[in-house]
């Protein structure tokens, strides 16, 4: 009989992309070249560091903003500073760090270019800190008695709904998790608290609560079995309530509250993770990711 102990979880979230466009007019004195920097009439708080924000020309014309860049969109992960200033990166990593260096060289434009603005994020990255998490599934009870027979079959059952909790060492800095499958950046709990004041897009995530995360192997009678399989809830949640704890001494802790918004699945097997090709690279993709992940039914 295999026993698992509770250090084997952790939790992944995807960022939620705007459903939305962000309507703004990029004109010349909102770039600064020297420090590689630029703003937005955009509502405070509507992107967020780490997001991946398409950013598009309303007429077609190109898009005069990124050194070299002749094409009328792009596609870059951006750092918001406290004034909200953006700088532009090709990775998920750099963008966290906000090194002005590791920032992408801009262009002052000709003229005043009205632009649009969406997020573009696709991928599930862990959440760096977390020292426990819970998850609770229920069954709604419905009232049957006014449906005929065949309705009441059908809705019997009922709706499974979610609510859970996240507890988190604080971060602010970028770091990094214990997950074996080596991606480019981890998510840190500081964006929790972000988004749950996020004024556009709201405070939703796809998240990912992993039981057995992939690549542990559960050993019984000296044999190893389940490498390659995983245990985890998946589901698309939204944030209700971000609480700090200080005290003298001690870690700054964050707990984080969070209910479901639709349906809530517990699945077992291999994580849909990233399409390889026959030699088993990953794809390269020209929007700068560094792979491309399989959408999961």
């Amino acid at each position: 009989m295999a026993i698992y102990l509770g250090d084997s979880g952790y939790v992944e979230l995807k960022r939620e992309g705007l459903n939305t466009k962000l309507v703004s007019t990029l004109d010349p004195d909102d770039v600064n070249v020297a420090r590689k920097r630029f703003s937005f009439d955009f509502e405070v708080d509507s992107i967020i560091t780490g997001d991946q924000l398409e950013i598009y020309t309303e007429d077609g014309s190109t898009l005069e903003l990124v050194d070299g860049h002749v094409y009328p969109d792009g596609r870059w992960y951006c750092n918001v500073d406290q004034a909200g200033g953006v700088r532009l990166y090709n990775d998920f990593a750099s963008a966290l760090n906000g090194e002005e260096a590791d920032a992408l060289p801009l262009v002052v434009p000709s003229r005043s270019i009205p632009i649009y603005a969406v997020t573009r994020n696709s991928l599930y990255r862990c959440i760096a800190q977390v020292s426990d998490y819970s998850m609770t599934t229920a069954r709604e009870t419905v009232d049957l008695t006014s449906l005929g027979e065949e309705f009441r079959t059908n809705f019997s059952s009922g709706l499974i709904s979610g609510q859970g909790q996240l507890n988190c060492l604080w971060d602010y800095e970028a770091s990094t998790c214990n997950n074996t499958e080596g991606d480019t950046g981890a998510e840190r709990s500081h964006y929790l608290a972000q988004l749950v004041m996020r004024t556009q897009q709201g405070a939703s995530f796809d998240g990912r609560f992993f039981l057995k995360a992939p690549g542990r192997a559960a050993i019984d009678g000296g044999n190893s079995y389940g490498i390659d399989d995983a245990i985890w809830w998946e589901a698309k949640c939204v944030i209700t309530n971000v609480a700090m704890a200080f005290s003298a001494s001690e870690p700054v802790r964050s707990t984080v509250d969070f209910v479901t918004s639709g349906p809530i699945r517990l699945r077992t097997g291999a994580v849909p993770r990233y399409l390889l090709q026959e030699d088993s690279s990953a794809v390269l993709l020209e929007t700068g990711d560094y792979h491309l992940e399989l959408e999961s039914d």
